[in-house]
């Protein structure tokens, strides 16, 4: 008996496209000894309607966007010509900012940051991982924002009801890098460089709920950042000599506050303190609200 596979159809939209369609009705054939299988006329007309609705959504998308970067041409790249040709020969930004990618965290809007103010770089739940762990995106963004631009601040921006964080307080705490990898999660593979602050939420918010906790680890990862940061040589050695600053933020889009901080380099070890519950010691905090 020659074993059937189920027909499955491609979620692509083009696959019915006109061009595909000679006729009323259109026979899918599996590739089998024995077995012919039909798509039903009308599904063959739901799909291209589907097709049509969807080109036509892309084309309303693109004319806004093509609208607005026509605005921002006429109104602030050619009434600010000299600014923008002086910044296509030369970017000298004070800060480094690393925020998460969450669609409603943009830097440059809540913050207000021009072109030419900010070097970025973004990732999933904003967070910087240790120095030893080896290169990603986020610490080659660090070490060409220090070393070649020489920034004098760098800024991690965490954020309310971040999903990344759900992630790892979801996770189970035995969890190892060689089961993370098997069951293919790039973003389990990627928060769990945060894990001593899950660890540390859970710890001092126990008594609380998943959410809460989620909100105690938000602000924790963000001290975890501060405090990998230091980890870094080029960067250790510019907070030796003052050359540069680490801060935090947490914005709260439920309530359209911010939180700012500024790492404490003279009074945070690079070495956890079992005397000391905290991963590093701010100063200057603040809300802006």
């Amino acid at each position: 008996m020659v074993a059937i596979r189920p027909t499955l159809i491609h979620k692509n939209p083009f696959l019915f496209s006109s061009f595909s369609v000679g006729r009323s009705s259109l026979s899918v054939k599996e590739e089998t000894d024995e077995t012919q299988l039909e798509v039903p006329s009308n599904r063959i007309h739901e799909l291209e309607v589907k097709n049509v609705a969807k080109s036509k959504d892309e084309h309303k998308l693109f004319d806004e966007m093509r609208r607005r970067f026509l605005s921002f041409k006429k109104h602030k790249y050619l009434e600010h010509l000299e600014h923008f040709q002086a910044l296509a020969e030369l970017q000298a930004p004070k800060f480094m900012v690393i925020s998460c990618v969450d669609s409603r965290v943009c830097p440059s809007n809540i913050l207000g940051f021009q072109p030419g103010e900010a070097f970025m770089v973004r990732n999933v739940a904003n967070i910087v991982p240790p120095w030893e762990n080896g290169p990603t995106e986020t610490n080659a963004a660090l070490e060409f924002a220090v070393n070649t631009l020489e920034v004098e601040n760098i800024l991690v921006i965490g954020h309310s009801s971040c999903a990344g964080i759900q992630s790892l307080m979801s996770m189970q705490d035995n969890a190892t890098d060689s089961s993370l990898f098997c069951h293919g999660s790039f973003v389990h593979k990627w928060v769990v460089n945060a894990k001593a602050a899950k660890l540390r939420a859970k710890a001092a918010a126990a008594h609380l709920s998943f959410d809460q906790q989620c909100k105690h680890c938000e602000k924790e990862s963000i001290n975890l950042s501060l405090k990998n940061l230091m980890s870094y040589p080029w960067i250790e050695e510019r907070l030796k000599q003052d050359l540069i600053s680490v801060h935090g933020g947490y914005y709260d889009f439920l309530n359209c506050t911010f939180e700012k901080w500024s790492l404490d380099y003279k009074n945070t070890s690079r070495v956890d303190n079992d005397d000391d519950d905290r991963l590093c010691h701010i100063k200057d905090q603040t809300i802006w609200c």
